[in-house]
């Protein structure tokens, strides 16, 4: 198996909502037997463009379980949370 791994590029629009949701994504994760990697502030851009401002990374066992957890009941559910607390785009890259 390989692990699959879900980035997320974050600019937050509303931080009241953006923590709600920062608070009810853990429990649509667990299911699918992910791991919060790493989760941080932008503080440079060496090279190139970026436009967002943070950076989430999730492991997941596979693919298979990354795109489950996004397709899921649970996590849809969050989604116009979400495009309300910021503009987020979400990539999935597999080892």
């Amino acid at each position: 198996m390989k692990n699959a791994y879900l980035i997320g590029h974050i600019t937050v629009k509303s931080i009241d909502e953006w923590n709600e949701y920062r608070n009810k994504v853990p429990a649509t994760l667990a299911p699918w037997g992910a791991e919060l990697v790493f989760r941080g502030k932008l503080r440079s851009v060496l090279s190139g463009n970026h436009a967002h401002t943070d950076t989430v990374v999730i492991r997941f066992p596979d693919l298979t379980a990354l795109n489950g957890w996004h397709s899921s009941p649970a996590y849809q559910s969050l989604i116009p949370l979400r495009e309300k607390a910021a503009e987020v785009d979400l990539l999935s890259y597999e080892e």
